[in-house]
């Protein structure tokens, strides 16, 4: 026996050993494929994103010299009454999510389950999120205008035209009317997702729920709720980070007029109007920071929320990953040493 075979282990047939050389025309192909989108994503987000941070510290226009402000965008940010305002309005819209995604679970609720017309009332709710953004808001400038589609039927329920209010220039209710726009258009996707999740749920579960004496409350409440809390922080993530991005809305329905600008419609008015490149990119910092801040908070409130409602599954699964890792070590320990196509092992 020569030495370099000296040191080759028989190891158990359930190791898989590869005698193959090493392929380096697929290992370039594969770096190939992901360099790509790799690059793509660097180029037009990372950089133009580092970039945005650099201009924040800068008082500046598109065009022309540059004054090094240091935080002073961002003081003006909180001290501005124009983006204090919109910093403001922003709670309107995170109201509206909150009452989008109740309003989108209790018909999701509803439609999970066996209803007559039930397909068509999916297709009801979703159809809206199908239309375009700018569409949506012109339906609704001609719907909310003084004397068109809202006042004409309000006007068949009995009420006269000089009680209604200005729907889009009273400012006691203009912003109000655009949430109502943004729930109704994105309400079908909540309703879709909830659906879709709710149906996942093991049916059996609501049949020993049903013997044990359980009503539809206590059946939502211990079965669904734990069983679509996934897609439910998910749900409220994408509502509340939408509510503080609301644009197309508030742009083309009103232009940001009568109190109604949104922190999105400030941006691209002191970006492209008045030309405050640095101030329109520090509101953006702060608008990436409040929407982390929200979603860790939502993370930790629903991690108590559901802290009870674990119903063994998730710590076998822990326990699984914990045996899998450690059946990966042990393997990576005893794996043999491939040098030039050939095993050469390690002795046990």
């Amino acid at each position: 026996m020569t030495a370099a075979t000296e040191g080759v282990v028989n190891l158990p047939e359930t190791i898989p050993v590869n005698k193959q050389p090493r392929n380096w025309r697929k290992a370039g192909i594969i770096v190939a494929f992901c360099a790509i989108p790799v690059t793509v994503l660097v180029v037009f987000t990372y950089l133009p994103f580092g970039s945005m941070v650099g201009y924040s510290f800068f008082k500046m226009k598109y065009i022309g010299p540059r004054e090094w402000v240091g935080l002073q965008n961002y003081i003006d940010v909180f001290s501005r009454p124009d983006t204090l305002s919109s910093l403001k309005l922003s709670l309107y819209y995170m109201v509206g999510a909150i009452i989008q995604v109740i309003l989108a679970l209790y018909l999701s609720t509803i439609l999970a389950f066996k209803v007559r017309g039930g397909n068509i009332f999916k297709a009801i709710y979703f159809f809206p999120y199908l239309i375009n953004g700018i569409a949506v808001g012109f339906i609704f400038k001609f719907f909310y205008t003084r004397g068109f589609v809202l006042d004409t039927v309000l006007q068949w329920c009995g009420f006269q035209l000089d009680q209604l209010p200005y729907w889009l220039r009273d400012q006691s209710i203009n912003n109000w009317s655009l949430v109502g726009a943004s729930i109704w258009r994105f309400l079908g996707q909540a309703v879709i997702l909830f659906i879709g999740s709710i149906m996942s749920i093991d049916q059996t579960l609501y049949e020993a729920a049903e013997i044990d004496g359980a009503n539809k409350f206590q059946q939502f409440l211990h079965i669904i709720l734990p069983g679509i809390k996934t897609i439910l922080v998910l749900n409220i993530i994408l509502s509340i980070t939408g509510s503080l991005s609301a644009f197309e809305g508030p742009y083309v329905i009103t232009s940001g007029a009568n109190g109604t600008a949104t922190l999105f419609v400030l941006m691209d008015r002191l970006a492209h109007v008045n030309q405050k490149v640095g101030l329109a990119s520090a509101m953006a910092i702060v608008l990436l920071i409040i929407i982390l801040v929200f979603a860790i908070l939502q993370q930790i409130l629903f991690k108590f929320i559901f802290r009870d409602a674990d119903d063994g599954v998730a710590k076998a699964k822990k326990q699984a990953k914990r045996i899998e890792r450690q059946h990966h070590r042990l393997a990576q320990k005893n794996a043999p040493i491939f040098r030039n196509g050939s095993r050469i092992g390690k002795e046990r």
